[in-house]
């Protein structure tokens, strides 16, 4: 797609966004709704969402995650066994870890993830290209990759499109969620970085890493939703540590979520992890 293509698509985006948000801002929310609904789009928390999902209904939503830089085998073998016993939708880990989560998981009905240029999305396009074939390779089955940041506050949308682009054409048929690091992006950043994730044929957008001092926030999923609709699906992650935060999460629009606290959600144990 050629830059200047992208660059009237970004602001037709943009304008059209905020046309909507300030409507309802405004009051005019039941008209609002019903032309968004009219073009498939879904949760705009607005509303009060549908109702609450069970503990055993939320499992197969969740991406059970471990990205510590220092994760050992074992605690990846640990991993996947709570991920087969409470059928928990994937395992996300490092590329590096990805191999080892595949075979552990064979059979069990749990895929395994990878990330690609994780956290800062500072790597070249070309790397996180041969990064997402390696990690398909050792038994990848959903590659999240991070968003350059940079090209995006640069407003190089160019740039940013086809990062994403060359994942996915990487990825195949395998599904690709783009992690936007909501909290280091302004609102326009935002819905412009959705846009082009959508455009590139991303089937997620994400919340977060986790690893940059914010995390998932029910106004960002509602967001991200309202600007999505519902051909893709929204994940939000970092920072779901309970049952009621995953619960608010899906009620604004998420359909995965993705943290190192799965257990406790499901279970209602308290988990003496304090990551993802």
């Amino acid at each position: 797609m050629k830059s200047e293509n992208i660059d009237r698509l970004v602001e037709a985006v943009t304008s059209e966004v905020h046309r909507r948000l300030e409507n309802l801002k405004s009051g005019n929310q039941s008209h609002v709704v019903q032309t968004m609904l009219n073009e498939g789009a879904v949760r705009f928390g607005s509303t009060a969402g549908d109702p609450p999902p069970l503990h055993s209904q939320l499992a197969g939503m969740i991406d059970h995650t471990l990205l510590k830089p220092d994760a050992s085998h074992e605690q990846i073998k640990a991993l996947c066994e709570e991920a087969a016993q409470y059928k928990f939708a994937t395992v996300c880990v490092n590329s590096s870890n990805v191999g080892l989560a595949a075979k552990l998981l064979a059979g069990t009905g749990v895929k395994a993830i990878a990330v690609v240029g994780f956290p800062l999305g500072a790597a070249s396009a070309a790397s996180k290209a041969f990064e997402t074939l390696e990690a398909i390779r050792e038994g990848a089955l959903e590659i999240d990759t991070v968003i350059n940041l940079g090209a995006l506050k640069s407003r190089d949308y160019k740039e940013v499109f086809d990062d994403l682009r060359g994942v996915v054409e990487a990825a195949g048929n395998i599904p690709v969620k783009v992690i936007l690091e909501t909290s280091s992006l302004t609102e326009d950043e935002k819905i412009i970085g959705c846009a082009l994730a959508k455009g590139a044929g991303a089937a997620f957008v994400k919340t977060s890493t986790g690893f940059a001092g914010g995390g998932a926030t029910v106004d960002d999923v509602k967001l991200m939703r309202r600007i999505v609709g519902p051909d893709i699906g929204v994940k939000a992650s970092g920072g779901v540590r309970t049952y009621d935060d995953a619960k608010k999460m899906v009620e604004a629009g998420a359909n995965r979520l993705g943290t190192s606290a799965s257990v406790e959600i499901v279970t209602g144990k308290k988990s003496s992890d304090k990551g993802y």
